[in-house]
């Protein structure tokens, strides 16, 4: 039987426009999203470079652009948070221990949190026990290592514990710890359907 939910944060609570970024960047000079991209934005995502040395890498690949435009067009991945994924989860942390796990950077943090304002990212994260952003954790996910550091932080069982993200590498990850898992499908599932998951042991 679960008591534990472990949620991801984009395109689960919060809707998001990849390509919208891509597109912002290729407007501003950037060929394609290639390997030193990524890997740039990996070790943005574990903490592991400042926000300046950030976006001075992606103008490297994106010449036509400043710093703010750069800025811009990175924050173009994150639309509309809808309310009735708060309230679900609000309801939901009155039966379940529930954690955040999130890739994710501090320029999206912040921006999230400036956009959507105190009342509620702070009603958002009240509903959990503990949110962990990879930035300020130095691991992201799928690596092993972070799934086993939140299951032993909070003496989590993983046969107790379900696990709800988009990226099937993600779901995977836990899966093979024994995490219960629900790769959600986006566009075809929403996070409020959760309890219609017949095969979870909820």
């Amino acid at each position: 039987m679960i008591n534990t939910i472990i949620f991801d944060f984009g395109d689960i609570f919060i809707n998001l426009d990849k390509q919208a970024t891509l597109d912002g960047l290729k407007k501003l000079g950037m060929s394609d999203w290639n390997e030193d991209l990524n890997q740039l934005n990996i070790s943005f995502e574990k903490g592991q470079i400042s926000t300046e040395n950030f976006l001075f890498g992606l103008q490297q690949h994106a010449p036509m652009g400043s710093i703010e435009e750069i800025t811009l067009a990175w924050n173009a991945v994150l639309l509309d948070f809808p309310l009735k994924r708060l309230e679900f989860l609000q309801k939901l942390s009155k039966k379940y221990k529930l954690f955040l796990l999130s890739n994710t950077d501090s320029i999206h943090i912040e921006t999230f949190e400036r956009e959507n304002g105190i009342s509620f990212y702070s009603d958002f994260y009240q509903c959990f026990e503990k949110i962990y952003f990879s930035f300020e954790m130095a691991m992201r996910k799928p690596d092993l290592e972070i799934y086993n550091y939140i299951l032993a932080q909070h003496n989590l069982i993983a046969k107790h514990t379900l696990f709800v993200d988009d990226k099937k590498e993600n779901t995977d990850a836990a899966l093979s710890l024994g995490i219960h898992v629900w790769n959600l499908k986006v566009g075809e599932e929403d996070v409020i359907d959760l309890f219609s998951k017949k095969e979870l042991p909820l």
